[in-house]
């Protein structure tokens, strides 16, 4: 039968999910590089937690004729940021790591920087450029994933697909202030 000789024999598929229960859901069949893929996930996740507090500052600080709009922008951002962390931290579980959200060393963890800015000019750019490192990051885990862990895979281009709109946002937002 075509297809066939791919699938696992009941028997072997009962058999073997009971072995290594301790390991949840990483079965036998699991082919990424666990350590290293927990580490771009560690990073990952310092990343999205530098992006909270960028943001959550900028909406506070956020100041000018442009201001109300922009500081939305930042806070919906924020939270939505904060949701990429959460689901990261959740996959590290799951694959049997440790997440990391020590504040010491964040800044070295993380791949996007902490600049406050000062003008809502420069607060929006420091924001649109650390989008940008996102992106770049996010499509590299994914691409060095392959097709070796899907769960993984999806996560991130869902998490990729919300950090290409936030840049769309902020490029727009870029276009509408005046330059300083």
């Amino acid at each position: 039968m075509p297809g066939k000789a791919n699938i696992t024999e009941i028997k072997s598929l009962r058999r073997d999910a009971r072995k290594h229960l301790e390991q949840g859901a990483v079965t036998a069949d699991y082919q990424a590089d666990r350590t290293e893929l927990l580490k771009q996930l560690n990073q990952a996740l310092a990343t999205e937690l530098v992006c909270v507090l960028r943001y959550r500052r900028h909406y506070f600080m956020a100041r000018g004729i442009h201001a109300r709009t922009v500081a939305a922008e930042f806070l919906a951002h924020s939270n939505e940021e904060l949701g990429h962390a959460d689901s990261l931290a959740t996959r590290i579980v799951q694959l049997g790591g440790e997440p990391d959200f020590s504040p010491q060393h964040l800044d070295t963890r993380s791949h996007a920087e902490y600049i406050a800015g000062t003008s809502l000019q420069e607060m929006i750019s420091e924001d649109l450029v650390a989008e940008r490192i996102a992106i770049h990051s996010y499509r590299e885990t994914i691409q060095s994933i392959g097709d070796k862990d899907p769960t993984t895979s999806d996560l991130l281009k869902r998490i990729l697909a919300v950090e290409e709109e936030h840049a769309d946002d902020l490029a727009s937002l870029l276009s509408g202030i005046p330059q300083d």
